[in-house]
């Protein structure tokens, strides 16, 4: 009987290794979370960034609704099942959070929440309210699932008016039944262009990991289908397998090919593009929404968080 071949997993280049940094800032905002009972998708989904943004930049990536998601996508590390917990409660301590941290910027995701009728809008609004309640001159960008494809719901977030819409596409055209669950590609081009539609002035932004075995000419075909549906803001990252049940990583980026990668983007059309080795969807996210706003003051036109202070 032939010997079995042993399956071959692709070594890991220098510039993917990550200095680690656990000073008082960091430990200091674990302490926070933890007092607070609130989760953020930087613990659950291992970012490779959650160093960097807690100890040296003092950001956080909420993630609401609770820990538990309703999809089982085969890239992502958040723990799925049945959720059982909907604290109504939780928009307040986030907001609360907001303003121990001296936030300049804040993103708020969560897990998708399908078992709700709403999708989880209702409290994601009511986040979204709470923080601009208590933070005024706090930005915010909101980082939902599909809902769903329910645009009602995504209508109720909208209008508690967030500073930024985030949604990510995640992947190409041709992955995504292979790399997302429940979730198309279609439906996120969508969702995106409705986010547009229904609040024309805030932002619109989309992230796709790559090295799941696509090609240069099929990011590019996803760079042209988010300009069609009038997303502004691009993040373009390295997949990286959060443990041996999960996707195979096909390719590490050379920090060349995201530069390349960015400038093709740039060209396209899109207001800011951050790309590169760890960039993840809300990696240098404070420097994403000013750059939005730089080209709004550019053409002369209001910025979302001036027309809400107004």
């Amino acid at each position: 009987m032939a010997e079995q071949k042993k399956k071959e997993y692709l070594r890991k280049p220098e510039w993917l290794k990550i200095k680690l940094n656990t000073n008082e800032n960091y430990t200091g905002l674990k302490k926070l979370m933890r007092s607070q009972n609130l989760h953020t998708v930087c613990e659950e989904a291992r970012c490779p960034n959650i160093h960097e943004c807690w100890a040296v930049r003092r950001t956080a990536t909420f993630m609401i609704l609770g820990s538990v998601c309703t999809r089982a996508c085969r890239f992502c590390a958040v723990k799925t099942g049945l959720p059982t917990e909907l604290d109504l409660q939780e928009p307040e301590r986030v907001a609360d959070s907001v303003a121990t941290m001296n936030l300049k910027h804040a993103v708020i995701t969560a897990v998708a929440r399908d078992d709700l009728k709403d999708g989880g809008s209702q409290v994601f609004a009511e986040t979204v309210r709470a923080i601009r309640r208590k933070n005024p001159f706090t930005t915010i960008e909101v980082l939902p699932s599909d809902m769903g494809g329910v645009y009602e719901n995504l209508e109720a977030l909208m209008d508690a008016k967030p500073d930024i819409l985030n949604h990510n596409i995640e992947t190409v055209r041709r992955l995504t039944p292979r790399v997302r669950a429940k979730a198309t590609y279609e439906r996120s081009l969508e969702f995106l262009k409705r986010s547009k539609e229904m609040q024309p002035d805030i932002p619109t932004k989309s992230s796709i990991m790559v090295g799941l075995g696509e090609t240069k000419e099929e990011i590019i075909e996803t760079m042209d289908d988010l300009r069609a549906n009038n997303v502004d803001i691009m993040a373009i990252g390295q997949y990286l397998q959060p443990s041996k049940k999960h996707l195979d990583v096909q390719k590490y980026y050379h920090p060349d090919e995201f530069a390349e990668l960015k400038e093709i983007a740039l060209s396209k059309g899109f207001s800011h593009c951050e790309a590169g080795p760890m960039v993840r969807s809300s990696y240098h996210a404070d420097e994403q929404v000013n750059a939005a706003a730089k080209e709004r003051q550019a053409k002369g036109e209001p910025t979302h968080n001036e027309k809400m202070q107004a």
